[in-house]
């Protein structure tokens, strides 16, 4: 059936003219993932203590008349022995684990904006007839 609009559902003497229109929408899909790992790194920490440490020292002391009754207290010569215990710091280490932050992973939404084009088709209309003198409508 030639000039006669069947693309609807009346076929009277109009002509339906359609175009594209375009539709533009979002779709969300996976893009990626993100992982916390945490693993154990070794490094040497170099910290300075103070330590004392104890040194004999051999003191003499002359004998004078005020000291005199000290100095006689044992026979005039024999053998004797005195000791002193001697003490040292020595550096102690110890390790203890401190927490020190919290870490966890968490999103944020940013938007952006992005260009879409697409080519769209539409319908023209064309009058071919005698006495038309604007073919295209």
């Amino acid at each position: 059936v030639v000039g006669r609009d069947v693309s609807g559902p009346t076929t009277d003497e109009a002509m339906t003219r359609s175009e594209e229109r375009l539709n533009v929408g979002t779709r969300t899909e996976e893009t990626g993932r993100a992982r916390l790992r945490k693993y154990v790194v070794t490094e040497n920490v170099t910290e300075t203590v103070p330590v004392s440490r104890e040194e004999v020292r051999v003191e003499r002391e002359p004998i004078t008349d005020a000291n005199v009754g000290n100095a006689l207290d044992g026979p005039a010569i024999s053998e004797e022995e005195h000791e002193v215990t001697l003490h040292a710091e020595r550096p102690v280490v110890d390790k203890e684990a401190v927490p020190v932050e919290r870490v966890r992973l968490d999103k944020e939404t940013v938007t952006d904006q992005e260009r879409v084009s697409e080519d769209v088709r539409k319908e023209e209309i064309e009058v071919d007839g005698p006495g038309t003198t604007d073919r295209r409508i």
